[in-house]
């Protein structure tokens, strides 16, 4: 099933809980006082968290009125970046990365693999609640290639049995273990390191002839 923002019943009111609310004036206390609107970022996806990983009008009409912002400022906020949602989503929102990099890498193969596992279309959640599927723009891990988010989780180098294996992970409840899924480690070379592969005694590398560089004559 696929839900969009005006199909969505709106709650009539939204406020953080005190904890939250604790939480945002921390986050505001970062900014100077005539730059207090910075914080909309933060405090948005605070509220998202709060209120079931989406966010209801009443919830942008909070923010804006913590930060005395005009509601229309945090609406144009939310409404741009992917991060926020406008309408529920599953219990695991999954995001497939499809940016050239990505795409080059295979994201095909991670996106078929999503529908084909889940039975749902891009933005399109399951019918019992557990997921939501969509597809997203650049998020920042082109070396690791192709990938996806799952809640704040990446999950790298895939291909089509890792991405079925990782869904079937979740769908049982687990948490699967995030970063590459290929064996090699962080951005590593996938053979691994070709660089800078000795440490020399006392922690300084050799110049030519023996001598330790960084010295003096």
């Amino acid at each position: 099933m696929s839900t969009t923002p005006d199909a969505v019943e709106q709650p009539d009111s939204f406020a953080f809980t005190g904890e939250n609310l604790e939480k945002a004036k921390a986050i505001i206390a970062n900014y100077p006082p005539d730059r207090q609107a910075s914080a909309v970022m933060p405090l948005l996806d605070l509220a998202q968290r709060q209120h079931d990983g989406w966010l209801p009008r009443a919830a942008m009409d909070h923010v804006a009125e913590v930060l005395e912002m005009p509601p229309i400022r945090v609406y144009e906020v939310a409404t741009f970046y992917t991060m926020y949602n406008l309408a529920p989503v599953g219990r695991h929102h999954v995001r497939v990365c499809t940016n050239l990099p990505c795409w080059l890498r295979g994201s095909d193969d991670v996106v078929d693999t999503c529908r084909r596992s889940l039975d749902v279309d891009l933005g399109a959640t399951t019918e019992d609640g557990m997921f939501t599927l969509d597809e997203v723009e650049c998020m920042g891990a082109c070396v690791n290639a192709p990938m996806m988010q799952v809640g704040d989780d990446y999950y790298e180098d895939l291909d089509a049995a890792s991405t079925e294996s990782i869904l079937a992970k979740l769908r049982a409840g687990q948490t699967p273990t995030p970063g590459p899924q290929n064996g090699r480690r962080g951005c590593e070379p996938v053979g691994g390191l070709t660089t800078l592969t000795e440490i020399k005694a006392g922690g300084k590398s050799r110049g030519k002839g023996g001598g330790k560089s960084g010295g003096t004559a």
